[in-house]
């Protein structure tokens, strides 16, 4: 059973919203102003709207990191660039990070996480478009289940949701895939958790569990990786395994089931994890930040053009705001949102600096590509 601990809510902040901002955010908002500064959270976009939840905060002192408000989801116009905030009812998922969310006609489902007492794999539905939000846990799903898990990735394909790898809990017999332990993880009575390429799929419209059986060579065990969709093809790129960060780049058909390894040239972006990759164009990925190795955290941006396959950087004017487990959502003019995160090296025994609240936002419209 999930916790129902009460969070503490934020302070509201006071503000007005725009006379062209859609209707119900007019009236269904409670708060204006921004949300609080983040890492770990889920953003989805619906419309003409960027959806926030999650996600935790540092701390002041040395006081441990603070979930984010558990009932508060943040909505954020793209067209007028003005914020919202509204209350959620329910069953309100716990204060979590690292879930992994996707959006299916105007409904937001949101998978795993990290929450105080471990992690989870339990799916909760959120109607974004009712005039009252209220989350609802999705109790009767048949099939074999993923492990608990957080950092992992999804693809959305025919009204099912593929989630693929992550980091979480041994899996026991029956799961298709890898899985590789973190030795690190296995101290006194704790569950020993790990990597794993494991893909399940949750059908939409059975409300069911299943793994496909893939063809071809599948990427090795791995989290904080990114991915994305294009229409039957999912694409991640990176994500950790053990002590390395990757810069490989895979495609999986949706269909067929079939790995296959894009060829990536030397002079593309370096490996790392907590990055982002949005589809921006039906021929083109965008990559931007992450984490590397040896622990430097990026405000690099590439863009892939999958019929050359080939990498090349991206100018762009926020090279100063380096930052990882971010979220880049695509708006509807080519442009895409990144919100949150953290400027520095969240496994530093120093105070991690959770990045503000504004949200950057790269120009994509045609694609341009900069050698």
């Amino acid at each position: 059973m999930e916790d129902d601990d009460d969070d503490d809510d934020e302070e509201e902040r006071g503000g007005q919203w725009g006379a062209g901002e859609l209707q119900w955010m007019q009236e269904e908002c409670v708060s204006s102003g921004s949300p609080a500064e983040r890492s770990g959270h889920i953003a989805i976009t619906d419309q003409c709207c960027m959806f926030i939840w999650g996600g935790y905060k540092n701390a002041d002192g040395d006081a441990a990191d603070l979930y984010l408000p558990k009932a508060e989801v943040w909505v954020y116009s793209m067209e007028t660039r003005r914020w919202g905030m509204r209350r959620a009812e329910g069953e309100v998922p716990s204060s979590m990070s690292g879930s992994c969310a996707a959006c299916v006609d105007g409904v937001l489902y949101v998978f795993g996480g990290h929450h105080a007492r471990g992690n989870t794999n339990q799916v909760y539905r959120l109607p974004l478009r009712a005039p009252v939000l209220r989350w609802q846990r999705m109790r009767d799903l048949t099939g074999l289940a993923p492990t608990c898990k957080d950092k992992l990735g999804c693809w959305v394909h025919r009204n099912r949701l593929a989630y693929f790898g992550g980091y979480g809990y041994i899996a026991p017999p029956g799961h298709r895939g890898a899985f590789e332990l973190d030795e690190n993880s296995v101290m006194g009575n704790h569950a020993g958790r790990g990597w794993n390429n494991h893909i399940h799929l949750l059908d939409l419209e059975t409300h069911s569990w299943t793994q496909p059986v893939t063809k071809g060579n599948a990427p090795s065990p791995r989290a904080a990786h990114a991915c994305a969709t294009i229409a039957n093809r999912g694409f991640v790129f990176g994500g950790r395994y053990q002590d390395h960060r990757l810069n490989d780049l895979y495609c999986i058909n949706l269909d067929s089931w079939e790995w296959s390894e894009m060829c990536v040239s030397q002079h593309g972006p370096v490996g790392r994890s907590w990055h982002s990759l949005t589809a921006i164009s039906p021929d083109h990925l965008f990559l931007f930040g992450g984490f590397t190795t040896s622990r430097e955290t990026l405000s690099d941006a590439w863009i892939y053009c999958i019929s050359e396959r080939q990498w090349k950087p991206f100018k762009h004017e926020h090279t100063e705001r380096p930052r990882l487990w971010h979220t880049a959502c695509l708006g509807a003019d080519g442009e895409v949102f990144v919100f949150g995160g953290c400027a520095n090296n969240l496994l530093s025994h120093q105070q991690a600096v959770c990045v503000c609240v504004c949200v950057c936002v790269f120009v994509c419209v045609n694609q341009t590509l900069i050698d």
